[in-house]
């Protein structure tokens, strides 16, 4: 039975893959459950469902035999704009609705063991640029922001993590875990014909429909109880190395390559009162080892389509982002026997810079504090529903206009996001 519903579960995940979108700090979500997702993403260093393989995998011995099913819906709005510029535009990005999935299964192995797995998934440079204004002279004499058309400019990321986990018990206070990360990507761009003259390939550089890869990686994590008031938790994940999206060498750095950054956190978590637990987390993402994301997009020494700077050059131009710090807070109140409360503040890093806006309008992956509530509701004595709602407030970044569009002028990204999700979990 319980293999049934594990095969279950990563079925249904290949089918919810499609539209996923999550950028939060930077495309990371800002947390992984529900549980988490009502608490700021503070999950290091508590155990309450099986998304350890995201979180921390230590904490799975401590969840006990259980499974969660969730979806989120998540809806990033996001703006372009140039003015001062003999070729100005404003445009709204009209992709605004994605749905998460997250899924978790954990059986117990005696006392001491936990296997399980947790499948989530990451993204969020998903932007649709359709408005006319957006699609006048094309080309670095003009506007790169076009396709000459008619059509939808903008890119779509969707990364789906699978992470078997394997938990165990060192004593009554502490446990370690490792999950195996098997990952699956895939990528499309359109209306980047404007980059054409920078793109050491151009033939690989837009239009040519989704194209995939895949890695394998892994997250290590321990978790202990110091005493009955508090507990502590880190977890590690160096970088995956993934196969190159060969249909778009013309337009990530290393013909194609783009990596999962390597991304480590650390916790606590306090018992204030029997009711109350105060959750910290830390995180970092170090998108600076992932030449892709942190190569600038002005880089100087640029010399033409066969510099080694191009885009898709060994050191191609990228989007610029700068590694994020993450801090985390939550604060779950058991307000019931049925009923528990959760609120939390998560503040990230921006990783873009003024100046680096250019390329970023496909990605404008901007906002930096992030306010949610959740609350869990116990409908048997098993079963439970939880809910988290996430409003990550309006930031911007400014620039001049990329030197090598020689259009001059000013560019302005914008971002905010919301999101509402509800998962279901139930104890065997």
């Amino acid at each position: 039975m319980k293999l049934k519903v594990l095969v279950g579960v990563l079925a249904v995940a290949g089918l919810a893959m499609p539209g996923m979108a999550s950028a939060t700090n930077g495309y990371f979500s800002h947390g992984y459950g529900m549980t988490a997702k009502g608490m700021g993403g503070a999950a290091t260093a508590t155990a309450s469902d099986t998304m350890g393989g995201a979180n921390n995998p230590a904490s799975m011995v401590w969840v006990g035999d259980r499974m969660d099913v969730g979806v989120d819906w998540f809806s990033p709005e996001r703006s372009a704009s140039r003015t001062g510029s003999g070729v100005n535009f404003s445009s709204d990005s009209e992709s605004t609705n994605f749905y998460v999935p997250e899924f978790g299964y954990n059986m117990m192995l005696g006392d001491k063991m936990s296997l399980g797995i947790t499948v989530y998934g990451n993204g969020g440079m998903n932007t649709d640029y359709q408005s006319a204004s957006a699609k006048t002279a094309c080309g670095p004499g003009g506007n790169f922001f076009c396709d000459g058309k008619g059509g939808k400019v903008g890119v779509n990321l969707e990364q789906l993590i699978v992470a078997p986990t394997f938990a165990y018990k060192l004593n009554n206070s502490n446990s370690i875990g490792v999950s195996p990360l098997f990952v699956y990507q895939r990528f499309s761009a359109d209306g980047l014909e404007g980059f054409g003259p920078l793109s050491s390939d151009p033939t690989r550089l837009t239009g040519t429909g989704h194209d995939s890869s895949t890695g394998w990686g892994v997250r290590l994590g321990w978790q202990g109880k110091v005493n009955d008031s508090l507990t502590l938790g880190a977890a590690y994940a160096p970088k995956i190395n993934m196969s190159n999206f060969k249909r778009y060498a013309g337009l990530f750095a290393e013909q194609g390559d783009f990596d999962i950054p390597e991304n480590w956190n650390v916790g606590l978590a306090f018992k204030a009162t029997p009711a109350v637990t105060v959750a910290l987390d830390y995180q970092r993402i170090n998108y600076g080892g992932v030449k892709a994301i942190s190569d600038s997009g002005i880089t100087p020494g640029y010399a033409g389509p066969t510099s080694p700077l191009a885009l898709g050059g060994s050191s191609g131009l990228g989007f610029g982002w700068s590694n994020v710090n993450v801090v985390k807070i939550g604060v779950e109140y058991k307000y019931s026997d049925a009923l528990t409360l959760r609120a939390g503040i998560n503040h990230g890093t921006n990783p873009i810079k003024s100046g680096e806006q250019t390329f970023n309008i496909l990605a404008p992956g901007v906002v930096t504090n992030h306010y949610t509530l959740g609350a869990t509701y116990g409908v048997t004595k098993d079963s439970e529903v939880t809910v988290a709602y996430m409003h990550a407030q309006e930031e911007s970044v400014s620039g001049a206009t990329n030197p090598y569009f020689p259009v001059g002028g000013t560019e302005t990204i914008k971002m905010h996001e919301n999101s509402l999700g509800i998962a279901y979990g139930v104890k065997f």
